[in-house]
């Protein structure tokens, strides 16, 4: 009788621990980015096929505003081959989530896609950006 309660209790673990995975882990992790008052972490991202939600390149992650007394805004840049950089605000002191797709409306999917974390220092100082992470969709060729 033991061992039968053992063996359903790891079942149920091991049933558990792999839908946890499975529902935490829908991309390619995306490597933490960082500069000076903003982080983006815990990010993942994922080419979506022809068809599916415009063949987007399909992102998401934490977005924090690493110095709470700076008085600054901290954003997400996201730009698509043949498009300038969309921008997605976060909240000042505070971490926010974001879940975000971008596509070229021209085509079936996407082949390339870039992303950073940037703060807002005001109009008279430019912004600090980390650096760019690009992303090739190997699947379009």
């Amino acid at each position: 009788m033991k061992k039968l309660l053992v063996s359903w209790a790891a079942a149920g673990l091991f049933l558990t621990a792999a839908g946890a995975a499975f529902g935490a882990s829908w991309g390619t992790p995306i490597k933490t980015l960082g500069s000076g008052g903003v982080e983006f972490y815990n990010g993942q991202y994922k080419f979506n096929p022809p068809h599916t939600n415009h063949g987007a390149f399909e992102w998401e992650g934490m977005l924090k505003d690493a110095n709470h007394g700076d008085g600054h805004n901290v954003y997400m840049q996201a730009r698509v081959e043949g498009h300038g950089w969309v921008r997605y605000n976060g909240k000042q002191k505070t971490t926010v989530k974001l879940h975000q797709s971008n596509w070229d409306g021209a085509q079936l999917y996407t082949h390339h896609a870039h992303l950073r974390a940037c703060r807002d220092r005001g109009s008279l100082r430019p912004d600090n950006c980390s650096e760019t992470l690009d992303f090739e969709n190997k699947k379009a060729r």
